[in-house]
């Protein structure tokens, strides 16, 4: 929020001394009219100005309006942006201490105007940036420069004016300023996580470099957009030689597919498919192949023809959740790809055989069943092994441990 703001903010000392003017004279007239002092509270106003004018001014924070940052990393005392925040912050909460003498108090409006500061930048076109990370570096500030503030009025034997009360009234404003802060964060305004948009953008290098290594060098992203999905990005670009998927942060390749995925004039047959395909999938996907059962078969005829060669693995009789699909020409040309990959889940032992799992799915639906199969399903969230009979024009899922029908909602 600061580490730019002198640079970035046109006109900030003739702002700074227009408004610090305003309220040194208001705070010395309601000060006078009161019989009070007015010198310390006067230097109060005057930095308080300083404040409003370096976080308010108009700059360029990369944000858009009614959003805030919540994902940038929080390093207090180790990041120049936190220290300066801090900087700001401390002399003002002990200026305040030292005018009112009422530390609470001073700490928990200070936190209060920093949230206000970061609202005021996310919800208005200043074009300041909002962050969270900001509003604790400001609130560290606040808090030492009260605590600062108050030693030196005990070294000064001058204690603060009614403890009680202004532990009271700070705890309230501080209770009732983060509260307020926190509905119009959730109401009003869009959380972004800048972390995971420069995740996001090195997602986007990463495959571009993973494009290239496979359709080829000289490969340009022509487009690209990314999904969340939980806690991964999946990237999906467009490039001048084909389609390329991938999920970050797992650095993992999804899919792809040529341009030219036209078959070749080659004379290869299925046992060299395979062999290029085994060669493809051991550099991009070792983990996927070890104990899968290879299968290949013919896609098209002549010479248009080319072959999928299919990756499929087993354990203890149950189809795992790993998939991998690799179209290949007759030329021994990789054109395609589709990969789903997936550590191999801890499953219940299988109690259901076959025959008792079709005794099972004719009971419930009343017709003769065709053709079975045994899987690893995630089931309201949880793997587990399924029995998927063919009905008619329905699949039955029956769980394989404990032989209740699955229904899916």
């Amino acid at each position: 929020m600061i580490e730019a703001s002198i640079s970035a903010v046109p006109g900030l000392v003739v702002s700074f001394l227009v408004l610090g003017a305003l309220l040194v004279l208001l705070t010395v007239f309601v000060a006078r009219v009161r019989s009070k002092p007015w010198r310390l509270p006067a230097a109060l106003a005057l930095y308080i100005a300083g404040i409003l004018s370096v976080t308010l001014l108009p700059g360029n924070g990369g944000l858009e309006a009614a959003q805030c940052d919540v994902g940038a990393p929080l390093h207090l005392f180790t990041s120049t942006s936190s220290l300066l925040n801090i900087a700001l912050f401390a002399p003002g909460a002990f200026l305040g201490v030292l005018a009112l003498r009422r530390p609470v108090t001073v700490a928990a409006a200070f936190v209060c105007l920093s949230g206000t500061v970061e609202l005021i930048q996310a919800t208005t076109h200043v074009g300041r940036s909002c962050s969270l990370s900001d509003v604790v570096a400001n609130a560290t500030g606040s808090v030492l420069g009260a605590f600062l503030g108050a030693l030196w009025c005990f070294m000064r034997r001058t204690p603060a004016l009614r403890p009680a009360r202004d532990v009271l009234w700070g705890a309230s404003l501080l209770v009732l300023g983060c509260a307020l802060f926190a509905t119009l964060l959730h109401t009003r305004i869009d959380t972004v996580d800048i972390v995971a948009k420069d995740d996001a953008r090195q997602q986007r290098t990463d495959t571009a470099v993973q494009a290239n290594e496979w359709l080829g060098k000289g490969t340009e992203i022509t487009s690209s957009s990314v999904e969340e999905v939980g806690k991964r990005l999946k990237v999906t670009a467009e490039t001048n030689r084909g389609s390329i998927a991938g999920w970050w942060p797992d650095r993992q390749l999804e899919s792809a597919w040529s341009k030219n995925n036209h078959g070749d004039d080659g004379n290869s047959g299925p046992e060299a498919a395979a062999a290029a395909a085994e060669r493809f999938a051991q550099t991009w996907f070792p983990d996927d192949v070890v104990d899968s059962k290879r299968h290949v078969r013919t896609l098209g005829e002549g010479s248009g023809r080319a072959y999928l060669v299919t990756y499929r693995r087993y354990k203890d009789g149950v189809l795992m959740p790993m998939r991998l699909d690799i179209t290949v020409t007759t030329a021994k040309r990789i054109i395609g790809f589709n990969a789903r990959t997936v550590a191999d889940p801890d499953l219940p032992t299988v109690t259901v055989d076959e025959r008792k799992a079709r005794e099972l799915a004719h009971k419930a639906s009343g017709r003769p069943t065709e053709s079975t199969m045994l899987l690893a399903q995630q089931v309201s969230g949880t793997w587990r092994p399924v029995w998927l009979i063919g009905a008619g024009s329905q699949d039955i899922a029956i769980d394989a441990a404990t032989g209740q029908r699955i229904v899916s909602r």
